[in-house]
């Protein structure tokens, strides 16, 4: 008996006993989580999304740490707990809590940190969609094309069609036509996946499957074809719904051999062809074709009004240039091109156009038909000056996409562009070149920006031109070719071979004319075997280009050729590379991605060379010393990418490698792109020198873009417009520095510089002062990164004129910076960030706002904001006053258009004002991390934006994990993607007038949520109808309090509605045919209040 009492007693004390183990187990899932939560945030900056399971444990396990935490306290609250008067604890009811936390919680924390480790991934990535797919840049709805779009999109969704057609002549708007087609199928969800490969006329099977298998997030490693199709053709057959379109078809494509199942073999994949020849889509097995036509007269003159102006309709001209457009037989690219060369032209200019479109070529080149040919013809003859010309005529040589530094060594070689005295006047003279060119749609865009294309027909009629006016030679993807005869290589200006099978290069070829050589084979794997005298009758060329070649010796005949100006040997597999020092009149070489592993002594005879790239050169670490100072001409020098070991030793040393010092005895430097690996080596005074374009790296440290900084993926509408293009930037300073002494000694002249990245750096605590003095004049764009030093970014302290500061910068970046208190440690004055127009700031756990701004001045000209993950952030900026200007004051941001917010638990107001107390306007203004006792916060609402904060222009608005109740005054953006809990309050009947610019509208776990539009002020005297006129998507998740959209009886009316997804909103109905359920009122002047309504009548959606 007394052994059952003593057991009895002891598990009693057990539970009595303070729950210091399960506060183990507690810290324990506590920094199991903070684990998790730093892998995931990795993850969402790398672009990548959370598995859901994982976004599953990170709820529950807080939802555990939540209920743990009260039963602690409860326990605590039951230690208090007296029973006989006070005297004794009240045993009992510790026992019960004990009890129940040992059962209910233990047993959850367990459980949850045996599911964290069997985590075998946190995240995946994810495919980035087209850009067209977005976009409907270029397309015209022209009436004559709808009866086409609406006969494909039936074929696409009938189930026994596999592969549909769209053929017509070139030029004709087949592409145009099949991504609109492809646009609205995506919209309205008749596909899962779209994929677009342009075949073109050189058929590349390997660039299909590749382009493909991109689109599928595939990576195709096998080598030979029927493996590569095979592993295609297995995750295609995954794909539920999927649409292929293979555009630009010349000849047959055997699908079988790309690894595309259709029929009977995947019924979920449809296939979209367009082509020339109706034939081909025959041979392809096309079940329904539809041709494309011209268009109309009404069409047609419309769409050469649009490229003309609209003078072509004075009464002097409008008969001629009617006459013109009737010539262009409708065909797009031919009214597009000749309105561009014709516009602003005179009357007789207009004549002899017309004259000369009535008389089409006898030359019709394969796929144009004579007029086609004709208008495109005339469209060359139109441009300006035989510089243009020869222009136009080399980029029809370089391929479907140019890149543009290719061409501008191609164009210097050639001497196109020989009157600039330096290359940087060079290469402003071929931008001239290339928007001339556009402006006659004779060239196009590219995927990037630096990048061109070319219409294939017309670069199909352009080289038809060159072939026969200049003798050109072109030979496209050919497996079994020959040589042209003696006779036609004698003439012959220039030859380019792409994409052909070539094992060996002739002996002897007489080719004394010939100016332009490209030979770029199709099987790089081969070693192509080159004779000692290939160039011997080629003394005349200017341009010599093998890319993707296994040349580990080039000929010897290569030092015969005293005019060569420009040699490029891209992507190249070298071995000895001296004998190029003998090619005394060289001015551009490349040596881009090529094997190259040591840049020989020979090439410092090379003093006339204006250009080295060595950009992508992964094996190059050694260049031999003195090389590059003896390049006295040398203007542009690229080696990113390129990790030569830089001696460090001094002048005097045996030394195998060259200095970094060398280059500051090249006088004529303007370009220079170079990584740093060791900062050790940089000389004294390397940033002071002045450079027109740089691109240097100083340190081992990456940067992310901005877009892939982001935090939290719910910021989806946005991601993308916090992203900067570095190709337009020219200067671009890249540092992470190691060394104490630095920043006194070597950062001098840093001042030029366009685009700092700004990681861990010794000794610098505030950019503005340590950095550069004078406020960085021509900085637009500042990142900051990983850097536990930085307390500011300018600090009026330190002597630094704040008139002065960043007056030109656009973005500011900053991230991860543990200490940093304030971005400017006084109110902005007018001058400083007077041009910035993003901010994004990320894992700044010290900032309590962003900028302490003047009511006066409220960054004008900024666009976007995103803060995100900072904990502390109470407001995003603070304004300040005088008493009597500030309560009769709005605060504009007129531009502001995008603003994301998330994971900022102690925010409570997008702009907080302060008024300063005349007594204090003698002293001397600061801004600490809590306002100055001289000044009074106001708390004028209890909204996010104010009544007085003035948004104009706002389109998109992304919050999650922000902490309030309500958000607008009186105004809504074109977009709202919201995720929070306390948000109850979200739009307000006196805000009806706003909902005519709303387009996109998202609201997910707010959880207090009950109605989208609630009341203000007395029940509605009249039936209100909210119309939503543009909202085109809205969803709605994690919702269960949401019972209406309204809390009235109302009729609400979405006639652009597409997308409608609802989900986890238990309490409210989302369709409905009839007006309301109603229920009685209880008093008889009340109309009957409905106790359910729906979202939505059918009737009016």
């Amino acid at each position: 008996m007394a052994e059952m009492i003593f057991s009895l007693v002891l598990e009693v004390v057990k539970c009595l006993a303070p729950p210091t183990e399960r506060r183990v187990e507690i810290e324990k899932l506590k920094e199991e989580s903070t684990s998790i939560q730093r892998r995931v945030s990795e993850a969402e900056r790398n672009g990548e999304n959370i598995e859901e399971k994982v976004e599953r444990w990170v709820v529950s396990v807080k939802k555990i740490i939540d209920e743990a935490a009260k039963f602690i306290q409860d326990e605590e609250t039951a230690t208090n707990k007296r029973c006989l008067k006070g005297l004794c604890p009240n045993f009992k009811t510790r026992y019960q809590l004990s009890k129940k936390a040992e059962t209910e919680v233990k047993a959850a924390i367990v459980e949850l940190r045996e599911e964290a480790g069997r985590f075998d991934r946190i995240s995946y990535r994810t495919i980035p969609e087209e850009i067209w797919l977005k976009s409907r840049k270029g397309y015209e709805a022209f009436e004559s094309r709808l009866c086409a779009l609406k006969s494909v999109q039936n074929a696409l969704t009938d189930v026994n069609v596999s592969i549909v057609g769209v053929y017509g002549m070139g030029g004709i708007g087949k592409t145009t036509l099949v991504k609109e087609v492809a646009r609205q199928a995506r919209e309205d969800k008749l596909f899962d996946l779209v994929v677009f490969s342009e075949v073109s006329q050189t058929l590349d099977i390997k660039k299909i499957q590749q382009e493909i298998a991109e689109k599928l997030g595939l990576v195709l490693e096998e080598e030979t074809g029927s493996r590569r199709a095979s592993r295609l053709y297995e995750r295609l057959k995954k794909e539920e719904k999927i649409l292929i379109i293979l555009d630009n078809i010349w000849k047959c494509v055997d699908l079988e051999a790309v690894g595309i199942p259709f029929g009977d073999d995947h019924k979920g994949c449809k296939l979209l062809l367009t082509a020339r020849d109706r034939n081909v889509l025959f041979r392809m097995g096309s079940q329904k074709n539809f041709s494309i036509d011209i268009l109309n007269e009404e069409e047609a003159w419309r769409l050469f009004k649009l490229m003309a102006d609209d003078h072509v309709e004075n009464r002097e001209l409008q008969s001629t240039a009617t006459e013109v457009a009737q010539a262009c037989k409708g065909l797009p690219i031919a009214l597009t091109t000749i309105a561009r060369a014709l516009r602003n032209k005179s009357v007789p200019e207009w004549k002899s156009a017309l004259q000369e479109l009535r008389m089409p070529s006898e030359v019709n080149f394969e796929g144009v038909p004579a007029e086609a040919y004709s208008t495109i013809e005339l469209s060359f003859k139109n441009l300006k000056g035989e510089q243009l010309k020869k222009f136009f005529m080399l980029c029809s040589l370089l391929g479907n996409s140019i890149c543009t530094s290719y061409l501008f060594q191609c164009c210097m070689g050639l001497g196109i562009l020989q009157k600039a005295n330096k290359l940087e006047d060079a290469r402003n003279k071929l931008y001239a070149l290339v928007h001339e060119l556009r402006d006659s749609c004779l060239l196009l865009e590219g995927d990037s920006n630096q990048e061109l294309s070319m219409h294939d027909v017309i670069r199909d009629v352009a080289i038809s031109i060159a072939c026969r006016d200049q003798h050109a030679v072109l030979v496209r993807n050919e497996d079994v070719w020959e040589w042209p005869d003696d006779i036609a290589l004698k003439e012959c200006y220039a030859i380019s071979l792409r994409g052909c099978s070539i094992h060996e290069l002739p002996e002897g070829l007489e080719c004394p004319r010939l100016e332009f050589l490209h030979i770029n084979p199709k099987d790089s794997v081969f070693e192509i075997n080159n004779p000692c005298n290939f160039f011997t009758g080629m003394r005349k060329l200017r341009v010599v280009d093998f890319t993707r070649m296994q040349l580990l010796l080039l000929p010897s005949s290569i030092d015969l050729l005293v005019n060569l100006q420009t040699l490029c040997l891209v992507e190249c597999m070298l071995d000895d590379i001296a004998i190029i020092g003998k090619l005394k009149n060289l001015e551009i070489l490349s040596f881009w991605g090529s094997g190259i592993v040591k840049l020989p002594e020979e090439l410092g005879h090379l003093t006339k060379l204006r250009q080295l790239d060595l950009s992508n050169c992964f094996k190059l670490k050694v260049i031999a010393p003195n090389v590059i100072s003896r390049l006295v001409r040398l203007e542009e020098l690229y080696m990113s990418n390129c990790f030569v070991e830089w001696d460090d030793e001094g002048p005097n040393s045996e030394r195998i490698n060259a200095r970094l010092d060398e280059l500051m005895h090249l006088p004529r430097l303007t370009n220079l792109e170079v990584h740093v690996k060791n900062d050790n080596v940089l000389p004294e005074g390397f940033f002071a020198r002045k450079l027109e374009r740089f691109k240097i790296s100083v340190g081992d440290s990456s940067f992310l873009p901005l877009a892939a900084t982001n935090n939290d993926c719910c910021f989806k509408l946005s991601w993308a417009l916090f992203a900067i293009d570095d190709h337009e930037i020219m200067r671009t300073l890249k540092l992470k520095l190691n060394s104490v002494s630095i920043c006194s000694k070597k950062l001098q002249g840093i001042k030029d510089v366009e685009y700092l990245c700004l990681d861990k750096s010794q000794d610098v605590k505030n950019v503005l002062f340590d950095l550069d003095r004078e406020g960085f004049s021509r900085l637009k764009h500042l990142h900051v990164q990983n850097n536990p030093d930085f307390m500011c970014i300018v600090d009026s302290k330190e002597r630094v004129p704040l008139d002065d500061a960043f007056p030109i910068l656009e973005s500011l970046n900053l991230y991860n910076l543990i200490k940093l208190e304030r971005i400017c440690q006084d109110r902005l004055s007018v001058q400083s960030f007077n041009e910035l127009k993003t901010i994004r700031v990320e894992l700044c756990d010290q900032l309590s706002n962003i900028f302490l701004l003047s009511a006066a001045k409220c960054l004008p000209r900024l666009e976007r904001i995103a803060v995100i993950n900072c904990r502390n952030i109470q407001e995003i900026f603070v304004v300040d006053g005088e008493y009597d200007a500030i309560d009769h004051q709005k605060i504009e941001f007129s531009q502001l258009r995008t603003l994301c917010l998330g994971s900022l638990p102690e925010l409570t107001s997008f702009c907080c004002e302060v008024k300063k107390n005349r007594e204090a306007q003698g002293m001397h203004e600061t801004c600490s991390n809590k306002i100055s006792s001289f000044e009074d916060k106001l708390d004028i609402s209890s909204a996010l934006f104010n009544e007085k904060v003035v948004l104009s222009n706002l389109e998109v608005l992304e919050m999650n994990k922000v902490n309030i109740e309500k958000i607008w005054h009186n105004q809504l953006p074109v977009a709202m993607f919201l995720c929070f809990q306390n948000l109850t309050r979200l739009i307000l009947t006196s805000m009806l007038g706003s909902f005519e610019h709303l387009q996109h509208l998202e609201i997910c776990h707010c959880k207090g949520l009950q109605e989208i539009i609630s009341k203000e002020g007395a029940d509605d005297q009249v039936l209100p109808n909210f119309v939503f006129p543009q909202v085109t998507s809205l969803r709605l998740s994690g919702l269960p309090e949401l019972k209406c959209l309204y809390p009235g009886m109302h009729t609400s009316e979405w006639p652009a509605l597409k997308l409608l997804k609802v989900s986890d909103c238990d309490q409210v109905t989302v369709f409905d045919s009839e007006l309301f359920s109603f229920c009685k009122s209880s008093e008889e002047d009340k109309p009957d209040i409905p106790a359910r309504q729906p979202l939505f009548l059918l009737e009016k959606v």
